[in-house]
């Protein structure tokens, strides 16, 4: 009898201890802002700085990657953090309203998107409808586009606000986007 109740509670135990992971794709101008948006939340497991949306292969920063969005892909666990709170996160880290890219980087490749499968197509939909309600005298140019093949940026972009802090913080200050969120969201 105890040897059955250790089998069922190991099973229990080892259950409940799997976690759901899922995945989102954010661009918002910037990798090194980006990630640090996401890096710190509780759930995240992981943040990847990747190119998507274009159609040319092997794009690289220094060299060419026409066509590609600077995005990234959030790793989360969905028992900790849904897929609705990284929507309300990145309208907060971005600027909805900039055809031309974010901040002071512009330029297809950092224009806002957010790329989507088909079961978070919705959910992102009504995310950027609640954005336009609130910015009535506004026009909202973010997209949502379907997921796209990933390539990944080079190694020294990934996590560079964390192996870099003194130029990230020089970088986000001087390309004013702190400010500018502040004036579209308010201090949050």
């Amino acid at each position: 009898m105890l040897r059955l109740a250790s089998t069922v509670l190991f099973l229990v135990i080892a259950g409940g201890a799997h976690a759901e992971t899922r995945t989102a794709i954010f661009a918002g101008g910037c990798f090194w802002c980006m990630e640090a948006a996401y890096q710190d939340l509780d759930g995240v497991t992981d943040v990847v700085s990747w190119f998507t949306g274009g159609t040319l292969e092997n794009p690289t920063y220094q060299g060419r990657h026409d066509g590609h969005y600077e995005a990234i892909q959030v790793t989360y666990d969905s028992e900790v953090i849904d897929y609705q709170q990284l929507l309300d996160n990145y309208w907060l880290n971005i600027d909805p309203f900039d055809p031309r890219g974010q901040f002071c980087d512009k330029g297809h490749s950092y224009r806002a998107a957010i790329f989507v499968d088909e079961q978070q197509r919705d959910a992102a939909q009504a995310s950027k409808d609640a954005v336009v309600a609130r910015f009535p005298n506004e026009t909202v140019v973010t997209e949502i586009l379907p997921t796209n093949r990933f390539w990944p940026v080079e190694e020294y972009h990934q996590d560079y606000y964390l192996k870099n802090p003194v130029r990230y913080k020089y970088y986000k200050w001087n390309c004013g986007r702190q400010q500018r969120l502040d004036d579209i969201w308010g201090e949050q």
